[in-house]
């Protein structure tokens, strides 16, 4: 049930809108903060250069960050080949400064790629951005480590962005199931052990690997199929 106190505010929020609309006139937009996720091996990068072009052919001004790209700093890749320059966070930025500082129009929109590795206090600086600044952000990462737990930054934006969102491009298991778990693997073994980031890649011959995996097989520590010999290999092998 809504009290009255509450239903007043809500029916002058109404006829705001109501009174926009007859006199012909749009809805006031309010800066949004969104937060996209998927497992590795998803699209994300993709998503998020498609983003940054799309917002530019429409002039609005915007900044790309990244952090730990696969592909160095300052660029963020997609494995289809795409890739844009970027600005480099660290872990000590203070994203409210370099945003605001920065030379030229006025930035409008910020995307944020590899938002795992954000702070949690980076997270709400960006909060700050969108309710004083009136800048939409854009995030998107990983939700959850190799060991199956969230980043920090991650849990984060789940409790603060207005909009958070499951990507629904699933990559697939080596069984064929969707696959919504990260696994690091070392030496062909899957590790549930180590630091929380370590940068490595989804290729085979990777010192350092990630593979996706399905629930099921990420919690029996199986990142490949057995040959008939007994020993994980992977699919495509």
């Amino acid at each position: 049930m809504v009290n009255s106190s509450a239903a007043g505010i809500l029916l002058r929020f109404a006829a705001l809108g109501l009174g926009a609309a007859v006199r012909g006139e749009a809805a006031p937009r309010v800066a949004q903060l969104h937060y996209r996720y998927a497992a590795m091996n998803s699209g994300k990068s993709t998503m998020v250069l498609q983003y940054r072009h799309t917002y530019a052919a429409c002039g609005r001004t915007g900044l790309l960050l990244t952090r730990l790209d696969r592909a160095g700093a300052g660029i963020v890749s997609s494995r289809i080949g795409l890739a844009a320059d970027a600005i480099e966070f660290e872990a000590d930025t203070d994203l409210v400064h370099r945003v605001l500082s920065q030379s030229g129009a006025r930035v409008d929109h910020v995307i944020v790629d590899e938002a795992q590795f954000l702070s949690p206090e980076q997270v709400d600086q960006l909060a700050l951005l969108v309710d004083e600044h009136d800048i939409d952000v854009f995030t998107f990462g990983l939700l959850s480590d190799f060991r199956g737990e969230q980043f920090p930054g991650s849990a984060r934006l789940v409790v603060l962005a207005d909009v958070v969102e499951a990507l629904q491009v699933y990559p697939m298991c080596w069984c064929g199931q969707p696959a919504r778990m990260n696994a690091r693997v070392v030496g062909g073994v899957m590790v549930r052990d180590g630091d929380t980031v370590v940068v490595g890649n989804t290729d085979e011959d990777a010192e350092v690997g990630y593979v996706v995996l399905c629930r099921r097989h990420h919690r029996a520590g199986e990142p490949y199929a057995l040959n008939p010999l007994g020993v994980w290999e992977a699919a495509s092998a």
